[in-house]
Formats: structure tokens, C-alpha cells, sequence
């Protein structure tokens, strides 16, 4: 059942369509319960498993450390099934210890069945959170990361501002996510195989084409890599920057809280 809709001064989009401002969680969280058992299997089919060379980048990057004198804190937000907290987690040896949130529990269901069998289990916990209320503290976290999640975000701006609120002085934000293809050629070949293919893959997998359809809609809608920038130095991020994969079809961004 789709969530009823509502009367609002207050707007976003939700994909192509514009809607009530808080709207937009309800029909996300729908998206990601109709696809949560198949979500990494239409990741590898969208992307021909190229997304899993864009993820090791973002860890790579990320770099946690193997050792220290306390533990390394990471919460990746948007997490879900838990495929960045498992590479992060295993990247530290098992020294970082990750909280892996989502605000759908479809998602959570699916990270923490697969959580038994990572090679560190007991470094992990899965928490259902809002990106723009975080439960908890200030100063908590060495790093904050997200994959493919800050643009299902109904108020980006304060995700950003949460996201550093519970950072450590010193610690870091990667925000991994689509953008869009800026090389002659290759953009209007990206723009057909998204529109022809994903939707129509999407049904045959899942069994329903229309989360995909705002999948593709929504990476359309995000901010461009200046913008997005803009917005993490806006949230008090320093020493910010971004790195393009696979001629612009993923962005990685970076800042520190200093």
C-alpha cells in the first residue's frame, strides 16, 4: 500500500514527481521494502558489478586503521545490507567496530541475516535511524560514510549537518553516489541503457519496475559534484573534494571536521 499523501507549503522531489516535503521518507522507505531481498543482486546486474569497484575505492580511501589505543568508530548510514560496514570491518583486520544504519528495516532485516556469516561478526551493529535525527551523541564517530543514500534523503542539508554534529573533531565524511555522465558519447548511451534496461530488468528480478524507474529519476535529480561540495562545506566540512569514477557515473566525496 502506497502512504497516503499529504497537504504541504513544502516540497521535494521524488523523482520526476513533486511532492509534500514529508512525503518523500514514506515513499523512499517504500522503494527500498519492495526491493530489500534483491537489492544487491540488481546493484550487481545495473552495474555489471562495477558498483563493488566504486565501494573498495571509497574504503580504500577511507583507510581505517588496523590498531590504535581505542577503538575506530565508523557509522555508515544508509547501510542496510551491510556491504560497506563488512569491507570496512574487514579492511581494519576487525579493530573498527561499525554501526550500520538504515532507516528502513527491510534493509537492517537483510544486513544483519548476512552479518552471521562476515568474518567479524561481533564488530558490527545494525540500528534503524532517520539520516536527519541521528540517536546519538555528539562528537561519537571517527567516520561517517553513506553509499548511494544522501540523494534519498528528503532534507540533504541537515543529513550533512547531522553527519558532522556526531563526528569527532578530526574525523571524516565519504559520501559515495551517483552522478552524472559528463563525457560526449558516452552520456547518451548512459541516459538509453538506463532508461531501456534498468526499469525492465528491475521487473523482472523484483518483480516490479517502478522502484527502479525512481532510482534512475532520482540520480537525475542530485546535485552535480560543485553543488554537493558546496553543501559538506556548508555543513561545516573542511578540506573538502571529489573524485569521479567510470566517466562521471559515480562520485566520491570527502571532508574532515576540524
Amino acid at each position: 500500500m502506497r502512504p497516503f499523501m499529504t497537504q504541504s507549503s513544502e516540497t521535494t522531489h521524488f523523482g520526476e514527481r513533486t511532492v509534500a516535503m514529508e512525503d518523500k521518507q514514506g515513499l523512499v522507505n517504500q522503494v527500498f521494502h519492495d526491493v530489500a531481498d534483491r537489492y544487491d543482486l540488481m546493484n550487481d546486474l545495473m552495474s555489471m558489478g562495477v558498483h563493488r569497484l566504486w565501494k573498495d575505492a571509497m574504503v580504500a580511501e577511507l583507510a581505517p586503521p588496523k590498531a590504535g589505543s581505542r577503538p575506530y568508530k565508523v557509522l555508515d548510514m544508509a547501510g542496510g545490507t551491510g556491504d560497506i560496514g563488512e569491507r570496512i570491518v574487514n579492511a581494519s583486520l576487525g579493530y573498527a567496530e561499525v554501526v550500520v544504519s538504515d532507516i528502513n528495516a527491510d534493509m537492517l532485516r537483510v544486513g544483519a541475516e548476512r552479518a552471521k556469516s562476515w568474518r567479524y561478526p561481533g564488530q558490527v551493529e545494525f540500528r534503524e535511524a532517520n539520516a536527519e535525527e541521528l540517536p546519538f551523541a555528539d562528537n561519537t564517530f571517527d567516520a561517517y560514510t553513506i553509499a548511494f543514500g544522501i540523494r534519498n534523503v528528503p532534507r540533504v542539508q541537515k543529513a550533512l549537518d547531522e553527519a558532522h554534529r556526531v563526528l569527532k573533531r578530526g574525523g571524516r565524511i565519504l559520501v559515495l553516489e551517483f552522478s552524472q555522465v559528463d563525457v560526449p558519447g558516452f552520456d547518451a548511451a548512459y541516459r538509453t541503457y538506463s532508461d531501456a534496461v534498468i526499469p525492465p530488468l528491475g521487473r523482472v528480478v523484483t518483480g516490479d519496475a517502478q522502484p527502479y524507474q525512481y532510482f534512475i529519476e532520482s540520480i537525475r535529480k542530485f546535485p552535480a559534484p560543485p553543488e554537493f561540495t558546496a553543501m559538506l562545506g556548508k555543513a561545516g566540512f573542511k578540506r573538502t573534494k571529489f573524485q569521479s569514477f567510470t566517466g562521471n557515473i559515480a562520485t566520491l566525496f570527502s571532508g574532515w571536521k576540524i
